[in-house]
């Protein structure tokens, strides 16, 4: 259902793939976006399951309308599963509150968590980062929220750069911003992206699970492999 993140420190973090859940067909199984055509009371069972299995508590916890921007706020109770629930416009969420859930969906942009090593006080941040949002600067904003110390990250599934061809602009704006190596021809890699932006924001160190999404149909949604019909994994955390 999920790979388990464990940095040091009274954080719950994990990333999604699409088993374990009820939806069928194109958003089968563990699908957590309702704006992708699901059956709503598919989607509220399969988020419950996911924060069940980690002990989050859907009715405390929050998701973002994700623009794929830049924008970091801090998370406030909402309901997850809640038709009527109103979720901040962001790409990062962050907290120091304990038993504060949250939620970032993904269908191959990448999923990120970071957490403050060091401190009186525990904060998490979890971040949603396509190509526009890394150019963007999301990452920066979701360390800037975290405070000065130290911070350990991961980076969750997501295209890999065997399958993320992009144009020749975005790509040289890639190279301009993260260095040459990060895209080889059109082809743009952005768990390296993202891990240099984390560096330069002060973070210690970087785990990854470096699986492409568009590449493993059995384990996640992909966006542009299913060319837009399909579900969303995402990243799923809370302090303690």
């Amino acid at each position: 259902m999920f790979y388990r993140w464990r940095p040091p420190g009274p954080y719950t973090v994990a990333f999604s793939t699409r088993l374990g859940g009820v939806s069928e067909g194109a958003y089968a199984s563990l699908n957590l976006g309702k704006r992708t055509g699901d059956e709503l009371a598919r989607v509220f069972e399969n988020r419950a399951r996911l924060c069940h299995e980690l002990e989050i508590d859907p009715a405390r916890a929050t998701m973002a309308r994700q623009l794929h921007g830049a924008v970091a706020r801090r998370a406030e109770p909402s309901e997850l599963l809640s038709e009527d629930a109103e979720f901040p416009e962001c790409d990062a969420l962050w907290s120091e509150e304990p038993g504060q859930g949250m939620l970032l969906v993904t269908a191959d942009c990448l999923p990120i968590a970071l957490v403050r090593e060091d401190g009186e006080r525990p904060g998490l941040a979890l971040v949603h980062a396509g190509w526009r949002g890394l150019l963007a600067g999301v990452i920066e904003s979701a360390a800037r929220a975290l405070g000065r110390g130290r911070i350990r990250a991961a980076l969750g599934p997501a295209i890999g750069p065997c399958c993320f061809e992009v144009s020749e602009e975005v790509a040289a704006r890639f190279r301009r911003q993260f260095g040459r190596e990060v895209a080889h021809g059109r082809n743009v890699d952005l768990w390296l992206a993202a891990e240099k932006a984390l560096e330069s924001a002060g973070c210690s160190h970087v785990e990854r699970v470096e699986i492409c999404t568009s590449c493993h149909p059995e384990l996640f949604f992909s966006h542009r492999r299913d060319q837009g019909n399909t579900g969303r994994q995402g990243v799923i955390g809370a302090i303690g």
